[in-house]
């Protein structure tokens, strides 16, 4: 049996690291999640603010530049699709950096003490008899 070396034995044992599957994982459901966050952009949250505006979508935002048509309210659309999804990022990470201080927080085992502290802690308890006595 050969060897495999060179650029795709590389390739493929960077690829079957556990991180790479992970991110990997992590871009399928972002992708998933962008369509939530889009509809909720577009499906709930425009039209509530377009009430505000007197207009029904933001997505009919235009003006005519020449023969070219600039679509300024599909960007705003975008933009609060982002902020939404920055937002859930945020939220994300901050939980997960919460579970981590936690468990730095939590209290470890009392270290053994060292022969250094065992003689002293011998030292103290002989002069202390002395004392008594």
């Amino acid at each position: 049996m050969k060897k495999e070396t060179g650029f795709f034995a590389e390739f493929r044992k960077f690829i079957a690291r556990g991180n790479v599957m992970d991110m990997a994982v992590g871009v399928i459901i972002g992708g998933a999640f962008k369509g939530i966050a889009d509809s909720l952009s577009a499906d709930i949250l425009m039209p509530i603010l377009g009430i505000f505006t007197g207009r029904i979508s933001f997505s009919e935002l235009s003006f005519q530049l020449g023969s070219a048509v600039i679509t300024y309210g599909n960007f705003i659309q975008s933009i609060i699709s982002f902020l939404i999804m920055a937002l859930v990022v945020f939220c994300f990470l901050r939980a997960v950096n919460n579970l981590h201080a936690k468990k730095e927080a939590a209290p470890s085992a009392p270290a053994a003490p060292s022969k250094e502290e065992l003689l002293l802690t011998e030292i103290r308890d002989l002069l202390k008899e002395q004392g008594k006595q």
